[in-house]
C-alpha cells in the first residue's frame, strides 16, 4: 500500500514523494524531483502505472 509521504521511483528514473493519495492503487499527486538543467520540484498527478518503486527507509544510529 503506498501512502503519503512515501518516496517512490518512476519509471521515468525521477524521484518522486506522495503528496496525495487520490484513489489507493490508481492515481496520486507527487512532487517530482528533477535535474535537468538544475534542480527543481514540480507537481504531478500520476498513476498507479508510473510508479516502478517505493524506498524503504531504516533508521541508524549515530556514535557517540
Amino acid at each position: 500500500m503506498i501512502k503519503e509521504c512515501d518516496k517512490i521511483r518512476l519509471k521515468t528514473g525521477e524521484i518522486a514523494k506522495i503528496s496525495e493519495v487520490l484513489e489507493e492503487g490508481v492515481a496520486y499527486i507527487v512532487e517530482v524531483v528533477r535535474r535537468s538543467g538544475g534542480f527543481s520540484v514540480t507537481i504531478d498527478q500520476i498513476k498507479h502505472d508510473d510508479i516502478q518503486s517505493v524506498f524503504v527507509e531504516t533508521e541508524k544510529p549515530i556514535a557517540i
